[in-house]
């Protein structure tokens, strides 16, 4: 039975899915203004993981996740450059699908933009205003009326008094109330504009993702996700507007999904602290499948501090996973009738199951990835003893285990990325040739060739291990 914590109920709910069979997923996405920095990519590989999770499990998923494209952010940046807004957005759209595919994050069923629902965005505009929830100004600008809506705060736990005291906004006499937020936004001299019943102008931020989640998934879907830093005010607006356009308080999503952010040296990261870094650079230093495996060993909800040491301690814990894989590798190509693995097979199931359980209490991905190193332990012996030829091989049920533990990979999707896809076989031609002349001068007795071999090696982050079958090599 699957968990989820829902931010709405502020505990863990057992999840009933609207439509037995299938799960409906709306997810923000980014504005295009720049490279996505390495806190803006953990809500996304947290919503890979969870749909990897339910399609193994042979649900069907249907998956949103917006762009963003029309923004204050986008056309300074565009004003800055001389160019288009669009090109703006279009540039940064293509390197947020290079960074999101260099840390397997599968793409989502859609992407939809701004600008290409802006019919959608004013029939829901005009329909606040006929309900009552909005209002125009004369000057173009349309305000949602927080008053008129009764569960307003209900998301983020708040009353309208105390947002009003903490209230850290200039006060706009054309409101009426300090709280009331931009439906619709008169456009400024040199800013791009869409014609509306109210004039020229462009859309508020938190009307977009109410339309775009409403048309693509319905009046109704299971989840709705994005980082804490949603909370209020875009997700509280997004219900506010949604269910007073609907008229249904039970409408919108269901389930509400916050990942905690990524911290530098516990000061929440953010680009306006510029205390950022962007994916692009970190995979400069490190495979996608590192960072993609550093998220992912801490629980979605908890904070992450980011630092280069917590990102070499994945990488050596995630090298240990990879070796294990090596190892199955080399193991399942033999053949073997005897009975030494079924141990190791009844292990395997067990973990297995153990795996799904931690997925199944609020997608535990850090107590799932401990069964791993579990098998992987597990094989390791297992590998020794049948290479050192204390057992004999038993390619059946080791075959089992083999099964269960890429099964728990898939999900978490690590073991997707290899060198050899990019360089034909190249690198393991060179560490052949390389092994070859360390073994000749060991043979030869020429200890400091073979040392400096060795060494040279290891400063590249590459590690020999002699097996009983031969020389190994694998990355650091």
């Amino acid at each position: 039975m699957l968990k989820v914590y829902n931010t709405m109920t502020r505990e863990k709910e057992e999840f009933k899915p609207l439509k037995k069979g299938e799960v409906s997923i709306y997810c923000c996405g980014v504005t295009p203004y720049n490279d996505p920095h390495i806190g803006n990519a953990r809500p996304f590989v947290t919503w890979d993981v969870i749909r990897r999770y339910f399609k193994k499990k042979g649900v069907k998923v249907r998956y949103i996740q917006n762009f963003t494209d029309v923004d204050d952010k986008i056309i300074n940046t565009a004003n800055r450059e001389g160019v288009k807004w669009s090109d703006i957005a279009d540039r940064y759209i293509a390197n947020y699908f290079e960074a999101m595919d260099a840390l397997n994050v599968r793409r989502a069923d859609l992407y939809p933009r701004v600008s290409e629902t802006m019919d959608d965005i004013i029939e829901m505009v005009r329909t606040l205003i006929d309900r009552g929830y909005a209002y125009a100004l004369g000057n173009g600008d349309v305000f949602y009326s927080v008053e008129k809506f009764e569960g307003y705060g209900k998301l983020s736990g708040r009353s309208l008094d105390d947002m009003q005291a903490g209230a850290r906004i200039e006060v706009d006499g054309r409101k009426h109330h300090p709280m009331d937020f931009a439906l619709w936004k008169a456009a400024k001299p040199g800013e791009p504009y869409w014609e509306s019943p109210w004039g020229r102008g462009r859309p508020g931020w938190h009307i977009e993702c109410s339309t775009m989640s409403l048309k693509y998934l319905g009046k109704k879907f299971d989840f709705h996700g994005g980082g804490s830093d949603l909370i209020f005010p875009h997700h509280e607006n997004e219900i506010a507007q949604s269910q007073a356009a609907l008229g249904d308080p039970c409408s919108f999503a269901q389930y509400w999904l916050h990942n905690g952010f990524i911290t530098i040296r516990n000061e929440k990261m953010s680009k306006s602290k510029n205390n950022f870094f962007t994916v692009k650079d970190i995979l400069k230093e490190y495979p996608g499948e590192v960072v993609r495996f550093f998220i992912l060993q801490t629980h979605y909800r908890s904070p992450l501090d980011f630092s280069d040491d917590r990102l070499k301690e994945a990488q050596t814990s995630l090298a240990r996973l990879q070796n294990t894989l090596g190892c199955m590798k080399e193991l399942s190509a033999k053949e073997g009738t005897a009975d030494t693995a079924k141990e190791l097979a009844k292990t395997a199931e067990d973990l297995l199951a153990a795996f799904y359980e931690a997925m199944d209490d609020d997608f535990n991905t850090a107590l799932a990835i401990s069964q791993l190193f579990a098998l992987s332990k597990e094989t390791n012996i297992y590998y020794q003893d049948v290479m050192g030829g204390a057992k004999a091989f038993d390619a059946e049920n080791f075959r089992k285990a083999c099964a269960a533990y890429e099964e728990m990979a898939s999900i978490i999707g690590i073991f997707e990325q290899t060198e050899e896809t990019a360089d034909d076989g190249m690198a393991d031609k060179l560490m052949d040739i390389l092994i070859g002349i360390r073994q000749s001068a060991r043979r030869e007795k020429n200890w400091a060739l073979a040392d400096r071999i060795r060494d040279a090696l290891r400063e590249a982050g590459i590690v020999l291990e002699d097996t009983p079958s031969g020389v190994r090599w694998r990355k650091a």
